[in-house]
């Protein structure tokens, strides 16, 4: 289990360091090719009820997919992070205007406010049929390196009781951030998918 972490770790500062020494010019130009291919995935096209992250600055930039969500009439939805915990719901956006009125965390992520009680949680309601996840690290067989805290795995342990079962999850990623091989435990839920800048 230390060795796991231990591994985890390192793998962590590897790719951080790969992801800062992108250009923002070049991380925008990359958010938008795989922006491209997600507007294109037939899993994207079909799901109503979607989950996106609000991007940090070492992470893929979601703000076009956000208007895409809202243009296409999809139901969007949001994480708020609990950070003493490894708690997080998934609740609604009501749209553009919407982003703009939500606190920045300690993190420098916008989420609801942990008093905000009017939004719907989609677990409570209809469920979600798609996840687009963030994350540091990724190897193509879908295992995902997070920070750490373990927000989106207990989310979808949360998901798979849900009577709409484990909606289907595409991790966002720069090419940066691909990896031969993540280090993963019993607890880490493979992804379904990783959308990056490949040679098609």
């Amino acid at each position: 289990m230390a060795a796991l972490r231990a591994a985890k770790q390192a793998l962590r500062r590897e790719i951080k360091g790969r992801v800062a020494a992108v250009s923002d010019q070049e991380k925008l130009r990359q958010s938008r090719v795989v922006s491209q291919k997600l507007f294109r995935h037939p899993k994207y096209l079909s799901s109503q009820r979607v989950a996106v992250f609000l991007n940090m600055q070492d992470e893929v930039h979601t703000d076009d997919i956000l208007q895409d969500i809202f243009k296409r009439g999809k139901v969007c939805f949001i994480p708020r992070y609990f950070t003493k915990s490894s708690h997080m719901d998934m609740l609604r956006l009501r749209d553009m205007e919407d982003v703009k009125t939500l606190p920045v965390t300690s993190w420098n992520i916008q989420q609801p406010a942990h008093d905000d009680s009017d939004r719907e949680e989609a677990l409570a309601t209809g469920g979600l049929d798609l996840i687009l996840m963030p994350g540091l690290g990724f190897d193509k067989k879908g295992n995902r390196l997070g920070r750490g805290k373990g927000f989106y795995d207990t989310y979808l342990e949360r998901c798979r009781t849900h009577p709409k079962g484990k909606p289907y999850t595409i991790a966002l990623a720069f090419k940066e951030q691909l990896c031969a091989e993540v280090p993963v435990g019993e607890h880490d839920i493979l992804i379904d998918e990783v959308l990056y800048e490949d040679k098609e």
